[in-house]
């Protein structure tokens, strides 16, 4: 995917093969995608959105095998070859790459364009890069890359970027590998959030032998760290640090919180803002504050005066409380509907009523069951009484003539139990058809399978041939296949599988809290028949 829209000029071929990753999981569809019928020896078109295709016919063997990329070889396409340097060497080159986050109101696609906060500044700071250049049509573009977060510094240092513009906080360990501009936002307090399950937390220091859920590469470890050294010096337990995906992103974890899920997290005051008459059953303790007057910032490599001292000038025009950094908050942050991805009590209710029926079809066919219930709950909210506008059933949104083909073979879809057990089956079916080569791990075997039962079987062989050529790893979904998706079909397809492995992660959390409830009511002594 590109940031920026499509130039008349040169360069814009050196640019085309850059793609973007989904690092966050946000933000869900009203309608959900419908599953199409199979059909003998063709690729499948999986739902009966704009992401499906028609059936074409295939050669008797369907799965063309890619070769992966050697990880050592840099990619022959423009914008992902490795380079580094100061502003002098980039505007010779004429592209400055702008390293962020895939998500809704950060940076998004919207009708094969990128959208966002993020987008936005890109183009304003594209301006500002060409506005004192003496060849007004010659210009230097700027181009997004988002990648995981965990990956932002990482892919910076290793010349795959030349700034990073994703609310990274400044800190003392981050400056001593990246240089920072000046601050982009302003003071921000990283404080606890409790929920529903939290106990009771009179100040920072009772957090001392219990744990904490955070991504490794946030700032957020660094605070408890700090946390730790004083506990230690007072010759209490540090505080335990669980390490959650990096796929997450804070309001993933928000959300966590408000279910139950997780007992608190650590995020920016600010975070619980956007989520104000959303959850209800969070408590922000601004009164435990574990870094004060923090401040995000742009970060580049070591050593880059005159880019950093461009970022500076711009950012001093653009960032939070001008007038420009105000309007992009207010039209992205402030104002995005950040309530679309909310999990309620009933949609609890029906994952607990049907889990059974997942479990039982899961293992049949080799699905892990908590897989498939998120999948169910993309497609319907676990509701079987839905009915799509082209006739899609139920929780798994079958097709009818998907269900009764002879490679699915259950016909009566009406009914809840053979619904699951159809969708699973069909699930099973493509990614043992088009995804077992043992070279893809079982995981990307299932989220390549999403993909296709989504977009189509043959848009998703096309997109693998796609991200080897473009130097991606065409075995692993996330920050490689993904991108081609992004770029060939805009976000649905991303969202759909981004989606789905979040609430996978949120169910995980949910039998896992359960389980420690059962083994707490047997070490009780409490009747075994009272458990579920």
């Amino acid at each position: 995917m590109i940031a920026f829209e499509y130039k008349k000029l040169g360069i814009l071929l050196l640019a085309v093969g850059l793609l973007c990753a989904c690092g966050d999981s946000e933000s869900v569809e009203d309608a959900a995608p419908q599953a199409a019928p199979v059909q003998e020896e063709s690729t499948v078109p999986a739902t009966d959105t704009t992401a499906a295709e028609p059936a074409s016919p295939l050669e008797s063997d369907p799965v063309t095998a890619i070769e992966a990329p050697n990880s050592t070889d840099e990619p022959d396409v423009p914008g992902m070859r490795r380079w580094t340097g100061d502003l002098d060497e980039l505007k010779e080159r004429r592209i400055v790459r702008i390293l962020t986050v895939y998500g809704p109101g950060r940076f998004h696609l919207e009708d094969g364009q990128g959208r966002g906060i993020i987008a936005e500044m890109a183009t304003s700071f594209e301006n500002h890069l060409n506005q004192d250049l003496e060849k007004k049509h010659i210009r230097v573009f700027t181009i997004v890359i988002p990648v995981a977060r965990d990956q932002l510094i990482p892919a910076l240092l290793d010349g795959r970027g030349d700034v990073i513009s994703a609310g990274l906080t400044i800190t003392p360990e981050r400056e001593g590998i990246v240089d920072f501009s000046i601050p982009a936002s302003k003071p921000l307090n990283e404080i606890l959030v409790t929920g529903p399950s939290a106990e009771q937390i009179d100040k920072l220091e009772d957090l001392s032998g219990k744990t904490v859920y955070l991504r490794e590469s946030s700032s957020y470890r660094e605070s408890v760290e700090a946390l730790n050294e004083r506990l230690a010096q007072a010759g209490s337990a540090p505080v335990e640090i669980e390490t959650m995906p990096g796929s997450l992103e804070d309001d993933d974890l928000i959300e966590m919180v408000n279910a139950g899920l997780l007992p608190w997290a650590i995020v920016d005051e600010y975070k619980l803002q956007l989520w104000d008459g959303v959850f209800n059953d969070l408590v922000a303790r601004d009164d435990l504050i574990f870094r004060e007057g923090g401040r995000t910032a742009w970060a580049m490599r070591k050593d880059s005066p005159l880019l950093k001292a461009s970022v500076d000038a711009f950012l001093k025009k653009n960032r939070a409380g001008t007038l420009h950094g105000n309007i992009l908050i207010n039209r992205y942050i402030r104002d995005f509907d950040w309530a679309a991805n909310a999990l309620s009590d009933e949609d609890y209710r029906r994952f607990n009523e049907l889990q059974h029926l997942f479990q039982k079809y899961g293992e049949q066919y080799g699905i892990e069951y908590l897989f498939a219930a998120a999948q169910g709950y993309q497609e319907s909210r676990l509701d079987q009484s839905v009915r799509s506008h082209a006739g899609a059933v139920g929780v798994m949104q079958l097709l009818p003539a998907t269900a009764s083909d002879k490679s699915v073979g259950i016909p009566d879809i009406h009914e809840v139990e053979p619904n699951i057990h159809a969708g699973i089956k069909y699930m099973d079916y493509l990614r043992d058809r088009y995804f077992s080569d043992p070279e893809i791990t079982p995981q990307n075997q299932a989220l390549l399978a999403l993909g296709a039962y989504n977009a189509g079987p043959a848009r998703m062989i096309r997109m693998r041939a796609k991200a080897a050529d473009k130097g991606y790893d065409p075995n692993v979904w996330f920050d490689n296949v993904e991108l081609v998706a992004a770029e060939d079909i805009g976000r649905e397809t991303v969202q759909y599988v981004s989606n789905i492995f979040r609430y996978y992660l949120t169910y995980r959390m949910v039998a896992k809290q359960e389980l420690k409830r059962v083994e707490a009511r047997r070490a009780a002594g409490i009747s075994d028949v009272l458990d579920p």
